[in-house]
């Protein structure tokens, strides 16, 4: 795959606050990828390092293969802070401007605004549009141009359920143009929903990296039942990797510390004489993941 943006041992800190620590990742082309964090976490500032908009202190990065430059970023769309759009405009006049100063063509305007849902507000102004719409138009704004990349800091931060399925909507089809998007924020529904990849920040430093798919195969626990609970019991604390045991209602979970299938624990339990009633995985949620490497981290 393609790399996009490569970023080697990334640091700033702001005083005595370490807000970025020796951060390292790449982002492949046509990925969605997530930085995921708590607020603090040092996504923003992140966002803002890659964009020429604050300087690192150490570290650095690339884009398309080359250092960043004026040229780099106009291959790269952007939403890091609400645009300051004319409320007395209507939505083309404003996405005007934008392009104007973008130094873009209106060719796409009309096709930006129907992404965006607002292309039958187009000609209403600014000050009557919802909190929703207007996050729609800044992201309908960052798209003039057709950018390679698009970065989106907590793109749907403040919206109601309707709102967030929209700029998630919204999200998937420009990601489906092939389009690569780097996206932060401190949702992990959001995350897991729209992200093939992620990264996990909590006070500027990385605690983990990988495909949102792996994270989400790994198996939190086995659910098992069997006539002979004793045996089974006794049986399982054999398998490769077993931690604990819990037992709820005629099933036992068992729990493992590594990714394990069930036709494996199947084979080995029918070696030892133990035939199951009852298996099946319980799968791990992004959130549970989450949840784990900041319990892990002081």
């Amino acid at each position: 795959m393609e790399t996009i943006l490569s970023v080697v041992k990334l640091s700033k800190s702001f005083g005595r606050i370490r807000a970025v620590n020796q951060l390292s990742f790449e982002v492949g082309k046509g990925q969605v990828f997530g930085i995921l964090g708590p607020n603090g976490s040092g996504k923003t500032t992140t966002l803002s390092m890659l964009l020429d908009l604050i300087p690192p202190q150490n570290g650095e990065f690339s884009w398309f293969g080359q250092p960043p430059s004026k040229e780099s970023r106009k291959r790269i769309g952007s939403v890091i802070e609400s645009p300051n759009f004319f409320p007395y405009l209507d939505a083309v006049t404003n996405l005007k401007i934008v392009a104007d100063i973008k130094d873009k063509p209106y060719d796409d305007i009309d096709e930006v605004l129907e992404l965006a849902g607002l292309y039958e507000r187009r000609f209403s102004k600014f000050r009557t549009f919802s909190f929703g719409m207007r996050q729609r138009l800044a992201i309908a704004s960052a798209l003039l141009g057709k950018p390679e990349v698009m970065i989106l800091d907590e793109p749907t931060n403040g919206l109601d359920p309707q709102g967030i399925a929209q700029i998630r909507d919204i999200i998937a089809m420009v990601a489906s143009r092939g389009t690569t998007i780097l996206l932060a924020s401190h949702l992990l529904d959001e995350v897991q929903k729209i992200c093939n990849y992620v990264l996990v920040l909590r006070k500027g430093i990385m605690l983990f990296s990988g495909n949102v798919s792996e994270v989400l195969a790994i198996s939190d626990s086995i659910e098992m039942a069997s006539a002979d609970m004793p045996g089974l019991k006794t049986a399982v604390k054999e398998i490769a990797g077993y931690t604990s045991t819990i037992e709820t209602n005629g099933l036992i979970q068992v729990h493992f510390d590594r990714n394990i299938n069930t036709s494996e624990i199947n084979s080995f339990l029918y070696s030892k004489g133990v035939v199951l009633s009852h298996l099946s995985e319980k799968k791990r949620s992004l959130e549970q993941h989450f949840l784990e490497l900041l319990q892990d981290t002081p």
